[in-house]
């Protein structure tokens, strides 16, 4: 009589543990980096808020010149940024710098917005002058 096998054979466990090994060592590196790139996005989606907001003040002040901030002198600061934003910007995340002057109406400031927790993560907002 023949007996049937009923289980699996020390090779085949060994086989499929290390399968799954090799795959674990390959996805692991791509799932560890995502808060880099969580945190990349982040402050990308904050610039583009601010120059978004940026915009819809200097085209609300130029249709109604009693609408919008007035955004004049060098306004990489925290408060002139604020003023136009609907939500404030977390200066505790947030680090935004810049140079520039704003003398003329139209004219554009570049500011760099830095992640405050890293340091090493940026982007760059413009705003659009209105003296």
């Amino acid at each position: 009589m023949k007996q049937q096998q009923t289980g699996f054979t020390l090779i085949e466990l060994v086989v499929v543990i290390v399968i799954l090994g090799i795959l674990a060592a390959v996805a692991l590196p791509r799932f560890i980096d995502l808060s880099t790139e969580a945190r990349t996005a982040a402050v990308q989606g904050v610039s583009g808020a601010i120059s978004s907001a940026s915009a819809i003040n200097y085209g609300a002040r130029v249709v109604t010149p009693t609408k919008g901030a007035a955004i004049q002198g060098t306004s990489c600061t925290d408060g002139d940024i604020n003023g136009i934003m609907q939500t404030a910007i977390d200066t505790t995340k947030y680090t935004i710098t810049g140079a520039g002057s704003c003398t003329t109406a139209g004219t554009t400031i570049s500011c760099n917005v830095v992640d405050a927790t890293v340091g090493a993560i940026s982007s760059t907002a413009t705003l659009i002058c209105i003296p």
